[in-house]
């Protein structure tokens, strides 16, 4: 049987499931391993530590295990059940029995704390158990419905995996509380609809029960979003079905959108889908970055340039202007880009088009990728382009906001990934991800077997009308070229294979058991239909070109500055790289510059560096805002440009994406 994780009766596709998708070693399978093997128990760690963070503490206490105040910020719960959903995914992917030990623990835990009408929230209840004063949902910056969307879709995912229903109840009285709220104090939910992931929860919980009250509960809550007037900070100043361009706060939004489209797929409204597929065009064509970074702005005012001044919201770590893409101060929270895999893998199910997949491989390659470190224990919260010494202003730690600031950050240049973050929403989101990135590999529709990102993989899919393929997938990408596809087991000859061929490959090629290699359409997906027989092959080749790239001419600071690609992947220059003497801002590239691939390790990891020439231009140094061009010959000098991801790794460093272009 074909095991699915998501999809409706209005989606186009459905995706695969780890029990038809298994990595089987290469990139994705490397970093599904140290998943297991160092990020997730290294998060528990932090977690359960109380000299490192309350979080598990707090738990201890609601329940009354233990004695002692609340700490850290209010969201830190939801951070709990990211987690737990991590190690539910781990465990749907190999048994361990020690691990499944904990989750039991926890979820024992969990339902202890749950009060009888379904809530959670370690802060409240553990002043009601002080004898403080503790009212829910008193503060929209409280996070509650927050909480409850990431405990609901841990416990969807732990029903999925274990059968048990244990976690899966305390979800449904959960939703009960939120339905309540709905029904009696819309207003409340309406204003504490923040970071809104219990839209695609209640979804989630719909898909696992077959109960239409959770269904009617998601549409209800957009009904008192759009019932409430609020600002552009949550996307909550016009009702969603007036929206055309994304502001305010990047994850919010991107949760929110993800959500919609979960109710898209599961009643088909088509004025709701127009509206997303319009978002979504507006985010990836003028509000994203290369790297697939989200959320350009630390803090402004949103719409920027709306007219009506009393319309102008605070924002934060938000969207801007179309094509205001900093480099230095880019925010990208890693939770926003994550957010935008969500997003994109609903919309690839409601539509089957390639442009979804194509990002989703972007943003996964990249920004997801630069914000843990090689050895999968460092996180970043901010996810900038460009990294410089000696700034006159601080920027934010890897684990600091507006709200919950660090004190004394270090100088610009020494911003590193942290092992534990003071606002640690951001490393158990990325667990999570990367414990799933086989569920954004392979999907089936009706009628065929959808490939969308290749790793070294083995999948089987039985379609509707019983005919049924084993598939073995062995892929050389990022870094190579080739992809081969064998058939292993077929009933009934097989299953139609639709390949996807990414946007950024040029001249690919397609060949049939050794045949001649045919070319396919970049940004598509290539049909392979015919009678499958054991051992018959597809491969494919994927030319990665080095691409020099620049950016549209409202990108202010793109202005004549180009990024450099391969494949998927972005690279950047890091002044670890650079010869003695040579500062970052003195490093351009020519128009045409040719560069090599080659093999480097960094952080014990094996990656495709690019080898080649830049030009060193002249400097001044003095600092005044404004001086002379100095003269003088350019002279070059070998540069060797790494992956973006894998920056960061070494110690303290500079670091750029875009560079000068001399013509």
């Amino acid at each position: 049987m074909t095991v699915t994780t998501s999809g409706g009766p209005h989606t186009a596709l459905t995706s695969l499931g780890a029990s038809n998708v298994r990595w089987r070693g290469g990139f994705w399978g490397a970093l599904l391993e140290r998943t297991r093997q160092v990020t997730v128990p290294s998060i528990w760690a932090s977690l359960s530590t109380p000299d490192v963070s309350p979080g598990w503490r707090n738990f201890l206490i609601a329940a009354g295990r233990a004695d002692g105040e609340h700490e850290g910020p209010p969201f830190l719960d939801g951070d709990l059940y990211k987690w737990l959903e991590a190690a539910v995914l781990l465990l749907e992917t190999a048994p361990d029995a020690e691990l499944s030990h904990l989750v039991d623990e926890i979820v024992t835990l969990l339902a202890e704390v749950q009060r009888e009408d379904g809530y959670i929230h370690t802060p409240t209840i553990i002043a009601a158990r002080n004898n403080q004063q503790a009212v829910a949902l008193a503060d929209r910056f409280n996070f509650e419905t927050y909480n409850l969307g990431h405990l609901i879709t841990a416990a969807v995912r732990h029903h999925r995996v274990t059968g048990s229903t244990a976690l899966l109840d305390v979800a449904s009285k959960a939703a009960g509380f939120l339905e309540g709220l709905a029904e009696k104090y819309p207003l409340q939910l309406a204003e504490s609809a923040i970071c809104p992931s219990h839209y695609m929860a209640v979804v989630d919980l719909y898909r696992a029960t077959g109960d239409e009250r959770h269904l009617k509960l998601a549409e209800a809550f957009v009904q008192v979003r759009d019932d409430f007037h609020g600002g552009d900070d949550n996307q909550d100043r016009i009702p969603v079905r007036e929206q055309t361009t994304v502001a305010g706060h990047a994850v919010r939004a991107n949760y929110l959108y993800a959500g919609l489209a979960d109710i898209v797929a599961e009643t088909g409204d088509g004025e709701l889908r127009d509206v997303l597929d319009t978002l979504w065009r507006d985010v990836v064509d003028t509000k994203l970055y290369i790297t697939g970074g989200c959320g350009a702005l630390y803090d402004g005012a949103s719409p920027d340039g709306y007219p009506w001044q009393r319309e102008i919201s605070r924002v934060h770590q938000a969207y801007g202007r179309a094509y205001q893409l900093p480099h230095t101060t880019a925010h990208n929270e890693s939770c926003a880009n994550i957010g935008m895999i969500l997003w994109s893998e609903r919309m690839l199910a409601l539509t089957g088009s390639s442009e979804y997949a194509d990002v989703i491989e972007q943003v996964a390659v990249n920004s997801l990728l630069s914000s843990i470190s090689l050895d999968g224990t460092r996180y970043f919260y901010t996810n900038p382009l460009r990294q410089v010494r000696d700034l006159p202003f601080p920027l934010r730690m890897p684990g600091e906001t507006a709200e919950h600031p660090t004190p004394e950050p270090p100088p610009s240049d020494e911003r590193l990934r942290a092992e534990y973050l003071s606002v640690f929403c951001c490393p158990p989101n990325i667990a999570r991800t990367l414990a799933r990135t086989h569920e954004f590999a392979m999907s089936t529709s009706a009628d065929a077997l959808w490939v969308h990102l290749y790793g070294n993989a083995e999948a089987d899919a039985t379609l509707d009308d019983g005919r049924s393929a084993t598939v073995r997938v062995e892929s050389e990408q990022p870094w190579g070229e080739r992809t081969t596809l064998t058939v292993t087991a077929a009933t009934d000859g097989g299953v139609p294979l639709r390949l996807r061929i990414p946007a950024w490959a040029e001249s690919a090629t397609l060949a049939v058991n050794g045949g001649p290699a045919e070319p396919v359409e970049p940004g598509s997906y290539a049909s392979v239909d015919r009678d499958w027989r054991i051992g018959d092959t597809i491969e494919l080749t994927f030319p990665l070109r080095v691409r020099i790239r620049r950016g549209h001419r409202l990108a202010e600071e793109l202005a004549n500055q180009v990024a450099v690609t391969r494949g998927a992947v972005v690279y950047a220059l890091e002044s670890h790289e650079l010869p003695a003497g040579v500062r970052l801002e003195q490093v351009a590239l020519r128009r045409g510059a040719d560069f090599t691939p080659v093999d480097v390790e960094i952080g014990g990891q094996r990656l495709v560096a690019l080898d080649g020439e830049a030009v060193v231009l002249p400097t001044e140094e003095d600092e005044a805002l404004y001086s002379d061009v100095e003269d003088g010959a350019l002279r070059s000098i070998p540069v060797r440009l790494i992956p973006y991801f894998a920056w960061g790794n070494r110690g303290p460093s500079e670091m750029s994406v875009w560079l000068p272009l001399v013509w």
